[in-house]
């Protein structure tokens, strides 16, 4: 990716301030290594510096002609700062690119402020060297240690730039679409509507705070891309929602739907294909009551806080999507990662009433907020619990795992439906066990009851086997679990890898429904 700069100027100072300019004649890794580590520090907000090597200096001026540096050697001297920089802490990668400047080939390395601040380089590339780190910051023209009151100034910067937050270095201005961003400031009543027509584009990103950087390197923020652009899953991987229509409870015949696009409108589509293709009423009448009572499956305000929140608060750098799988017994929203402190499972199973202190994406939260998708304040459980009561529908599931890897809301049925689906499935049950007497033997069969009690809660292959006596293999899982599966009476919690070694094994509510008519 080629530099947005004019090399001529740049040269005579005419657009970069000399705290963010440094030349060199030659290749002196050492020295390139704390001037990179003070221009990721940027401790006074210059938006970075540059390095061009190639050019001698003399009392901050450049020596022109200049020196120059081999064309055989570029190709290994890019190589050469990559492998410097990973000897920064925290990780750390600036822009090279080679020009031809009076004849002569140059290398001009852009070092942009870094988005985990502060930084620490080795004292030196030698084993004595390597041992020490320090923190390096410009001063005027020279590059040096942070020390007394420079270091805790610079130690003020640690806080970690949110991901939504930060520049993006893979796009330009020109990835950011006016049309789109006029809707959404039109939508909003914004006043900048009016003024857009007029004012250059980059003066509108930067009055928006969807970009950043010096006048000669503007660009967009993650933000800005996510909302403005028109495929944001080419910068942030599967930034999409997933929904997954499941028409039984095994899970067998289902439908895929792929929502792309801006953040903003992928959410409201996939909230649009529920509310007509999932949410259904029931209206019950009252004798005596003019006033008939009514209830949704799952009202939509509930999905509409679940998904909200995962847009809110998934994580971009994380290449999964939002995955919602609907059942005709409950809708799962599921995001990754968790939530943050101090929200933990073990909050979330006590149902402890929890006010975030931070957030992943306040810029996103920024942007559903003027749209409103979402209030922001930690305000979407309890509305979602608010609208589930409304409806009497049941307290939705909230779960992560100990390591907060993932947020699983999970949101059931309205009780009316699960009694309509519990009819149905015990016809079916019915049907099913007038057949059963010829698909299978007695002994098949017995063995098969047995599974069916055990896996009340998901259980492996082998521990099913185990449990009714069996050996793991092969042969009886074909005999006594695949015949289960086929009758819909077992389900896979990974059905589209059936062959998974973390696959497990659940009874289905028409397995339950089957082992209750035996009962009977």
């Amino acid at each position: 990716m080629a530099l947005a700069i004019n090399i001529t100027e740049l040269l005579h100072g005419q657009v970069i301030e000399w705290e963010r300019l440094e030349f060199k004649q030659g290749w002196n890794p050492e020295d390139v290594l704390h001037t990179l580590c003070a221009f990721a520090n940027d401790i006074n907000n210059w938006g970075g510096g540059y390095l061009i090597i190639g050019i001698a200096e003399n009392k901050g001026r450049p020596v022109l002609p200049p020196a120059g540096l081999n064309p055989n050697d570029l190709d290994k001297l890019q190589g050469a700062i990559t492998e410097l920089c990973h000897r920064l802490q925290p990780h750390y990668l600036p822009i090279v690119q080679p020009y031809v400047f009076q004849g002569k080939h140059i290398l001009v390395i852009y070092a942009p402020a870094g988005d985990m601040r502060p930084y620490s380089a080795p004292e030196g590339l030698g084993k004595a060297g390597s041992k020490q780190r320090f923190h390096y910051i410009r001063s005027g023209s020279r590059t040096i240690r942070a020390k007394g009151p420079h270091l805790r100034r610079l130690q003020e910067l640690t806080a970690r730039i949110p991901f939504d937050d930060r520049i993006s270095y893979q796009a330009s201005l020109q990835d950011l679409d006016l049309g789109l961003i006029r809707d959404f400031l039109s939508e909003i009543n914004s006043d900048l509507f009016d003024e857009s027509i007029n004012m250059p584009f980059s003066e509108l990103c930067r009055r928006m705070a969807i970009a950043k950087g010096p006048n000669e390197s503007v660009r967009p923020l993650n933000v800005g891309l996510m909302f403005f652009s028109k495929e944001p899953h080419r910068f942030f991987n599967r930034a999409w929602i997933e929904v997954v229509l499941r028409k039984d409870e095994a899970g067998k015949d289902f439908s895929e739907k792929y929502f792309k696009g801006p953040l903003h409108i992928q959410l409201r589509d996939a909230l649009g294909f529920i509310r007509t293709h999932v949410i259904t009423e029931q209206v019950h009448k009252v004798e005596g009551r003019a006033e008939a009572d009514r209830y949704y499956n799952f009202p939509y305000e509930a999905v509409e806080e679940a998904l909200a929140n995962a847009v809110y608060h998934k994580s971009y750098d994380l290449h999964k999507p939002i995955e919602v799988q609907i059942w005709p017994d409950k809708i799962e929203v599921l995001s990754f990662p968790g939530p943050f402190p101090p929200v933990t499972k073990k909050t979330l199973v006590e149902k402890q009433r929890v006010t975030a202190r931070d957030y992943r994406n306040r810029r996103v939260g920024d942007f559903l907020k003027e749209l409103h998708l979402t209030e922001g304040r930690g305000t979407g459980i309890p509305l979602m619990q608010r609208f589930l009561r409304r409806n009497g529908s049941p307290e939705p599931i909230l779960e992560t795992d100990e390591d907060a890897n993932y947020f699983l809301t999970t949101l059931l049925v309205h009780p009316e439906f699960e009694d309509l689906l519990k009819e149905t499935n015990d016809q079916v049950s019915d049907q099913v066990s007038d057949q059963v007497s010829d698909q299978v033997s007695d002994q098949v069969m017995s063995q098969i009851l047995k599974i069916l009690e055990y896996a009340s809660t998901a259980k492996t292959r082998e521990e099913i086997l185990k449990y009714v006596g069996l050996t793991n293999h092969t042969k009886n899982h074909r005999k006594y679990i695949v015949p289960a599966l086929q009758n819909n009476w077992l389900s896979m919690t990974i059905p589209k890898k059936p062959r998974s070694r973390n696959q497990k094994y659940l009874i289905t509510p028409k397995g339950k429904a089957f082992l209750a008519s035996l009962a009977d």
